[in-house]
């Protein structure tokens, strides 16, 4: 049981990363912004951190570091997922619109986190648009990820 509420979360952290992307993506071509470098700032603070050096030459060293970011944001919306399967195994299941929220707010917390931690971005200095532009792309994570594990774990 707790090993297919696992999955299951861990199937819908994917398909919640997967909105979060294409709410991400809709902003940026609907406002015209550019992308976030921050994953990879986090990419480069970690590394420096941890004294591991990233290979590459001066073309495939950012290409790497920019694969490492992307692959990091996948890590942790499947993480969130699948620890909410977890979570569910344990303590049951919340209200359909606090399950999305926590979730949601769980990812910000993962996805913030180490960019804070690691003085990549301070996210009591952001504007209303960071904030926004942050929050839609997580609450649509937390929606999906709720709906999806429901959807499966139902079966």
């Amino acid at each position: 049981m707790l090993l297919n509420r696992l999955l299951a979360g861990a199937a819908a952290g994917a398909a919640g990363t997967t909105a979060l992307n294409a709410a991400t993506y809709a902003d940026m071509a609907l406002r015209g912004r550019g992308a976030s470098d921050t994953p990879e700032q986090t990419v480069e603070a970690m590394s420096g951190r941890a004294g591991v050096e990233i290979p590459g030459n001066s073309e495939t060293r950012p290409n790497r570091v920019s694969g490492l970011g992307a692959l990091m944001g996948l890590a942790a919306g499947v993480g969130i997922g699948a620890a909410y399967g977890c979570v569910i195994a344990a303590v049951g299941r919340p209200p359909r619109w606090a399950a999305a929220g926590l979730v949601g707010v769980g990812a910000m917390v993962a996805a913030n986190g180490p960019m804070a931690a690691f003085g990549v971005s301070d996210p009591r200095t952001w504007d209303a648009a960071s904030w926004l532009s942050d929050a839609i792309p997580h609450a649509a994570y937390g929606i999906v990820t709720a709906l999806t594990f429901d959807a499966l774990d139902r079966r």
